[in-house]
């Protein structure tokens, strides 16, 4: 009798799976995905959440199910059976319980999300399908995949199956003096999928040149500026003043300033004290107190900060906080200026002011690159411009890098925000224009 009623449950085990699998089957190919993702348990769950554009609940899905295994693997290895395993950890199987029961929770919660993205994809009811998800999951899926009546009201792309724009197929050539970026690609792992940060960006900076990075919101500007100064490593070649930074970086990380949107100073402490500790720290070891005391006093001398040199930090205005954060780069005398958002929070005249004393900097022959989010203001003091965006793949590509005014031409709009409206992505705002422009900008350079 046992073996007859084992058999029936492992018989309906087996048709519950065929209808389960069948009805995925046929959702995926009405979605326009491989058919076969509805065989291999838990990923079916996330495919099925990426149709219905909740790719965040389907990853989830899967950590939980992941966890689920693992549990699973440690109950066969201890015997909950035996009441002396008990009694002898009974925290442990605490803890454990108490996992499987937030396990089991969490399953049921993020199915739910997914289930109700799926039906609202299929325009069904929502009501009658929750009574089939309590009868098995196995019948609503079969129903939306064999019935005619319920198709998916849109198909959700990965940004990173779209072909994107072409690559260039350019190389700049690198310089004795100067700035030359070869970057080919930026990777980062995204859920098991190789996802590109940056591809395809070339371009050569002359010393003396100050440059305005732009681009909107995730056009990989941050990203690009962490690539050149090698704080994160591309597949790239970055080379300044004939030197490698990538294959030098401990001598030559001492010849680039970076200075971020968020000051690192202690607000304890003066002017003076932060730039003489910053001399110990961007000056050689072999350099005596009585020079790095000298250099600091330089960089209080050019950036206005004497008359405020035994304030602390804490008692400095925005628009000085900001000058010393770049006194505190200053210090070493770099080739190389590269900043974040410099006149974040200060108004018209204190951002002109700040951004005067960098032009001053790249007119004693060294290389500013400033990333800025009101770049129409002080557009007069660049020589030239950096223009990112994100492709139809999601990829920070080059659209741009040149003179100011003929950026003007290039993107046929007078003012640099106007410019970032052409190649943002329509769902943002802008005219979605990045892969058209990332071509032509490729086909100018070809001649």
């Amino acid at each position: 009798m046992l073996g007859v009623l084992l058999s029936s449950w492992l018989i309906g085990k087996i048709i519950i799976e065929v209808f389960l699998i069948i009805g995925l089957w046929k959702i995926f190919k009405k979605c326009q995905k491989p058919g076969w993702w509805s065989i291999i348990p838990a990923f079916r769950e996330y495919q099925l959440a990426k149709c219905a554009n909740r790719e965040n609940e389907g990853r989830m899905y899967l950590l939980i199910i992941a966890m689920e295994y693992i549990l699973t693997f440690i109950s066969g290895i201890f015997d909950f059976n035996d009441q002396k395993f008990i009694d002898n950890h009974i925290f442990g199987v605490m803890i454990y319980l108490v996992a499987v029961l937030s396990i089991f929770v969490a399953v049921l919660v993020y199915s739910i999300r997914i289930y109700s993205g799926v039906f609202e994809l299929f325009g069904a009811s929502k009501r009658w399908f929750w009574g089939l998800i309590f009868v098995g999951r196995f019948l609503p899926n079969f129903v939306l995949g064999i019935g005619k009546k319920y198709q998916p009201k849109f198909i959700y792309v990965d940004p990173a199956d779209n072909e994107g724009a072409a690559l260039s197929g350019m190389r700049a050539k690198a310089m004795e003096t100067g700035l030359t970026v070869n970057i080919e690609e930026r990777t980062a792992m995204d859920f098991f999928k190789k996802r590109y940060l940056l591809r395809d960006i070339h371009l050569n900076i002359e010393p003396g040149h100050m440059v305005l990075l732009l681009g909107g919101s995730g056009a990989g500007k941050t990203t690009f500026v962490n690539a050149v100064n090698g704080y994160e490593k591309a597949k790239a070649e970055i080379i300044l003043n004939g030197s490698s930074i990538y294959d030098d970086y401990g001598k030559m990380k001492y010849k680039i300033g970076f200075v971020p949107q968020m000051d690192l100073m202690r607000g304890n402490d003066s002017v003076l004290r932060t730039l003489l500790d910053s001399a110990k720290l961007r000056l050689p070891a072999d350099i005596k107190p009585a020079q790095r005391k000298e250099r600091a006093e330089e960089a209080l001398k050019f950036f206005g900060l004497e008359p405020v040199k035994d304030r602390l930090c804490d008692k400095l205005s925005g628009g000085q906080r900001k000058r010393l954060s770049i006194a505190m780069e200053y210090i070493s005398n770099p080739d190389l200026f590269i900043l974040d958002e410099p006149d974040s929070g200060l108004d018209g005249v204190m951002a002109r002011e700040l951004m005067e004393g960098l032009r001053k900097i790249a007119d004693q022959g060294k290389i500013v690159i400033v990333i800025t989010h009101s770049p129409d203001r002080v557009i007069d003091l660049f020589d030239d411009v950096i223009v990112l965006a994100k492709d139809s793949k999601l990829t920070g590509r080059l659209t741009y890098f040149g003179p100011i005014d003929k950026a003007k031409e290039f993107f046929e709009r007078d003012k640099m925000e106007k410019i970032v409206l052409r190649i943002n992505r329509q769902e943002e705002g802008g005219e979605g224009l990045a892969d058209e422009f990332i071509e032509k900008y490729a086909e100018v350079c070809h001649g």
